[in-house]
């Protein structure tokens, strides 16, 4: 090996850049981690950032579990998606059969050998809780709630729910019908994500169907807390049970929590569970996508350094108390050689703070960087063997 090799093979080590974060950007970024120091008399639990994933406290969360009425948000949501692409719309009337209208627990109290307009049907569903109108949906998209369950099976597994199986449309015990908590929280945060039109049924505090006015049963709702959504359920087996969302200041959480031994309970512990999340976590925005996070050293190259960029916004869910001590390095290998491509992934951005597994996010080149010609070459070696330059 020549001198000069051994020279240039002595430059091209792992080079970190260290530097503190002062600037706070909008933006998202998804990244999931527990960080968990709050205890709840649920079975399971689980509470989530909805911009980042981050779990902000879980216990039991992929245990799978009888979701009871909780199961009616994949109900709806297999509506929504047929509203959404066209093939159903509010005004479309389906009709009532007998097994539908004998069907106990909450009911909506349609009539049987009825129409209802789906519009009414979905409100059934989603603030009374009947248990007759997701059959009624349930039979009029796929002929039985058989046939519906195991569609609802196979599209929950498709976006990712794969501790869900289906075998109603209800929730109506089964040992074979089961969610974990996780899965409703992704679940939640699907529906609010792609459905922003359909999704503010899920605040109606009443819903008159028939002469018979009802109230949601969601209690976060008429706690003027920023709660908006989304579902409560309850069987012997399941115990009480709430999927909630809440928005405070631009910032959304979920969650699920199940398996509470009474309304009271459910009431109580959904609130101070929320609470605590939005009290002790914010969201902390680092670089909005496409801006320079650094300047990376090249070899060769008609400029001696290249733009480091991320391709999303990144946000990150802190503990209040670890802001501080938050560390962000950004890592690669150089100087980097040219010729450099815009968009080719050069280095990582890593964060680090107390309490929270270490982020590592990807960066990119920002620019085209072209490789010097002979002579630029030349008088770069040279210049690199006297001053030790990187190019």
């Amino acid at each position: 090996m020549t001198k000069f090799a051994r020279k240039l093979n002595a430059a091209v080590g792992r080079i970190c850049i260290t530097f503190g974060v002062s600037a706070l950007l909008v933006g998202s970024f998804l990244y999931a981690q527990e960080a968990s120091a709050l205890e709840t008399s649920g079975r399971e639990a689980i509470l989530v950032d909805y911009d980042t994933g981050t779990i902000l406290f879980q216990k039991d969360a992929d245990k799978p579990m009888p979701p009871a009425s909780m199961t009616k948000i994949m109900t709806v949501f297999m509506a929504f998606e047929r509203l959404k692409d066209g093939r159903l719309s509010m005004d479309d009337t389906i009709a009532i059969s007998e097994k539908a209208w004998r069907k106990g627990g909450s009911k909506m109290f349609v009539k049987v050998d009825t129409r209802v307009a789906i519009r009414d049907i979905l409100h059934g569903i989603i603030v009374q809780s009947g248990n007759d109108a997701a059959i009624a949906l349930a039979e009029a998209l796929s002929g039985t709630e058989e046939a519906f369950a195991a569609e609802m099976t196979r599209r929950a597994h498709e976006i990712g729910l794969t501790g869900s199986t289906f075998r109603n449309a209800t929730g109506w015990p089964d040992p074979e019908h089961r969610m974990t908590a996780h899965d409703l929280s992704r679940l939640a945060i699907e529906t609010i994500r792609r459905f922003p039109e359909y999704y503010p049924i899920y605040s109606e505090t009443k819903f008159t169907y028939n002469k018979i006015k009802q109230g949601n049963r969601n209690p976060l709702l008429y706690k003027n807390m920023g709660a908006d959504g989304l579902k409560t359920g309850h069987t012997e087996a399941a115990g009480y049970g709430l999927t909630a969302s809440a928005v405070r200041n631009g910032r959304r959480l979920i969650l699920v929590v199940n398996g509470l031994e009474s309304v009271s309970a459910r009431s109580r512990e959904g609130e101070a569970l929320i609470d605590w999340g939005f009290r002790e976590f914010e969201n902390y925005s680092l670089f909005e996508r496409g801006s320079v996070v650094a300047n990376a050293d090249v070899w060769l190259g008609n400029s001696k350094t290249v733009p480091l960029v991320t391709d999303n916004d990144v946000l990150l869910t802190l503990k209040r108390t670890a802001r501080q001590k938050m560390k962000v390095s950004v890592v690669y290998e150089g100087p980097i050689p040219a010729p450099i491509s815009a968009g080719t992934q050069l280095a990582t951005l890593k964060v680090s703070a107390p309490e929270m597994e270490d982020v590592t996010i990807p960066l990119y080149a920002g620019a085209d960087v072209n490789q010097l010609g002979v002579f630029g070459k030349v008088g770069a070696a040279v210049e690199y063997l006297v001053w030790g330059s990187g190019g």
